[in-house]
């Protein structure tokens, strides 16, 4: 089973299905149940039954295998890994049972996406100096993820070819390798053009599509992204907790509070469900809630 864990994992990481900290917990959420099954004398996912499953969950939500018992989150996460991984091993592996397809997990209320406020995100574009190519670079990632709402995933993967400057258009391939189009602003437009123009060149070598190169050329990874933000957060004094998608919340959470409608914003974020775009008009009553009550003169006042 070590070998179709293997598979799997490649799978996913070619697919770019989901972020590098989803791919870090699936697989270390997985090798755990390999072990587990290894253990118990299993050495094949055809001998797996649902019997040895529910013995798995009831040892993983017990803390048996870990530190501490699992909360609802980590253990609907375990499960998450667990019917992908059961699904891979139908299509593509020749594995016919499924072991875990009646399994559920406990669903709590959605958490409340974190976002970046306006001047947070005005402090965080500010720390680029356009004059230094990296820095320049730097800027064009994080504007472009906020202009248009990107996935880490999504930024990554950039075409040049998929860019029209003429109708401000840039398209991207989201999850279940979906094309979407989102329009983006003059302002990004500009820091687009400038890193195409005066950056990129630098690096590219040899004729590369990816719109955003590392120094040696290549496209520049997730990770990478991700280290540029944290930098980024650190010469701009905010928070360490920032994280790549909290840009994706704020230009969701943004939209809305300027009057957006959610099914537009819908299509923006490539969402397949309206009732995911939703959580944001919490933020965004909460938000409103928040000002009428320290703000308005009558909101101390008793009856």
């Amino acid at each position: 089973m070590d070998e179709l864990l293997e598979r799997y994992l490649g799978y996913l990481a070619n697919s770019r299905s989901g972020s590098i900290h989803t791919l870090d917990a699936y697989a270390r959420d997985l090798g755990r149940f390999v072990s587990f099954m290894e253990q118990r004398g299993i050495e094949k996912a055809n001998e797996i039954t649902k019997m040895d499953v529910l013995e798995y969950t009831q040892a993983l939500k017990s803390g048996k295998l870990s530190e501490k018992p699992l909360s609802d989150s980590s253990y609907a996460r375990n499960l998450s890994a667990l019917k992908s991984f059961f699904k891979y091993l139908n299509l593509h592996e020749g594995v016919e049972n499924n072991p875990v397809r009646s399994f559920k997990a406990k669903i709590k209320g959605r958490k409340i996406p974190e976002f970046m406020t306006l001047d947070e995100i005005a402090a965080l574009l500010n720390v680029f100096d356009l004059n230094d190519p990296v820095d320049l670079r730097n800027r064009c990632v994080v504007e472009v993820m906020y202009a248009c709402g990107l996935r880490l995933s999504e930024a990554s993967t950039l075409k040049c070819s998929k860019i029209s400057f003429e109708e401000e258009i840039l398209v991207v391939h989201g999850k279940g390798d979906k094309e979407r189009m989102i329009p983006f602003y003059p302002g990004c437009k500009e820091i687009m053009k400038k890193y195409l123009y005066e950056a990129r060149p630098l690096w590219d070598k040899n004729e590369s599509d990816a719109f955003f190169l590392n120094q040696k050329g290549k496209a520049l990874s997730g990770r990478s992204m991700e280290n540029i933000l944290k930098q980024a957060c650190i010469r701009a004094n905010l928070p360490d907790s920032i994280h790549p998608h909290m840009i994706r919340h704020s230009f969701a959470t943004h939209l809305l509070d300027n009057g957006a409608d959610l099914r537009l914003v819908q299509e923006l974020l490539g969402h397949e469900n309206l009732s995911t775009t939703q959580i944001y008009t919490h933020v965004t009553v909460d938000r409103l809630s928040s000002i009428i009550h320290h703000s308005h003169p009558h909101s101390k006042k008793k009856a």
